[in-house]
């Protein structure tokens, strides 16, 4: 499928009331969005919240004792607000493995788990943070476990980066089985403090004119714009869906100029070819 331009609804959970955020989303120009816990308490008013601002919920975060514990329970909502992707994106320090055989074992756990979604017409997968890139003992990372089978990622690229590891050489190493992609920025060192160092999509340190091109290359479907702790989430819903928008369309017009540059080059040499010559006609010789 052609990706999509989706906002994680995390990011505005510090601006109540529920209704104003969605509608700062919509007014953003966006159309997909991907909620978190606290929405699934009333999914019958989530679900109506979210298509009077005529909004599609394509994927959600769900902790693993819900989407674990509470399978059906996680089913029906999913079904119900129409996601495609249930994804999960963290677990609580106390429940981390720490070696690589435990990780192994986690990482199976989620399989398992993407299995039985995908039998129920769901997509399952794992988003990461920064633990997920520091070395183990064995010099392993707890992502090469994580993702040991063929589980979906939702990769969160800043948090790659948070983790000091390089977000291209991972989306590249497990392209087509990154389906979705947290869209998010960091701010200069020491800056934005106030925001825990993220900042707005494209007003930050991250290259994400060349990072959106690698992910959506690597088989990302959904872009989420995230941003942990925002001051104003209106400034940041409108900046990131402007940028969104624009990585889009610097995309499209690169892809033109090799077809454009290529249509030129044969209409030059097509008018500098000399032209042909009339063939002589021998006289014939009379008998």
């Amino acid at each position: 499928m052609a990706h999509v331009h989706s906002i994680q609804l995390y990011s505005g959970r510090k601006f109540p009331p529920l209704e104003k955020q969605i509608e700062t989303v919509a007014a953003a120009g966006f159309k997909y969005v991907e909620p978190f816990g606290a929405l699934y308490e009333d999914v019958g008013a989530t679900q109506k919240l979210l298509e009077r601002h005529k909004l599609t919920a394509i994927s959600g975060h769900v902790g693993l004792d819900m989407a674990d514990g509470q399978r059906e329970r996680t089913r029906d909502m999913a079904k119900a607000l129409g996601m495609k992707w249930i994804v999960t994106p963290h677990v609580a320090v106390d429940q981390r493995p720490t070696t690589p055989t435990g990780w192994a074992e986690f990482g199976l756990r989620l399989q398992k788990l993407s299995d039985y979604y995908l039998a129920h017409g769901l997509h399952y997968g794992w988003h990461n943070h920064d633990f997920e890139f520091h070395p183990l003992p064995d010099g392993s990372l707890p992502i090469e476990h994580i993702l040991g089978g063929s589980l979906p990622w939702e990769a969160d690229v800043a948090w790659i980066v948070r983790g000091k590891a390089d977000p291209a050489h991972w989306l590249k190493r497990y392209a087509g089985r990154v389906k979705l992609a947290h869209v998010k920025d960091l701010a200069p060192a020491g800056k934005n403090k106030d925001e825990d160092g993220w900042a707005d999509v494209g007003a930050g340190i991250m290259p994400w004119r060349d990072l959106w091109k690698t992910c959506l290359a690597s088989g990302c479907e959904v872009m989420v714009a995230e941003h942990d702790n925002p001051s104003d989430f209106a400034r940041f819903a409108n900046a990131s869906a402007k940028a969104m928008k624009g990585f889009d369309a610097r995309r499209r017009a690169a892809a033109k100029k090799p077809a454009a540059k290529k249509a030129a080059t044969k209409k030059v040499v097509a008018k500098k070819a000399p032209a042909k010559k009339p063939a002589k006609k021998s006289a014939k010789k009379g008998k």
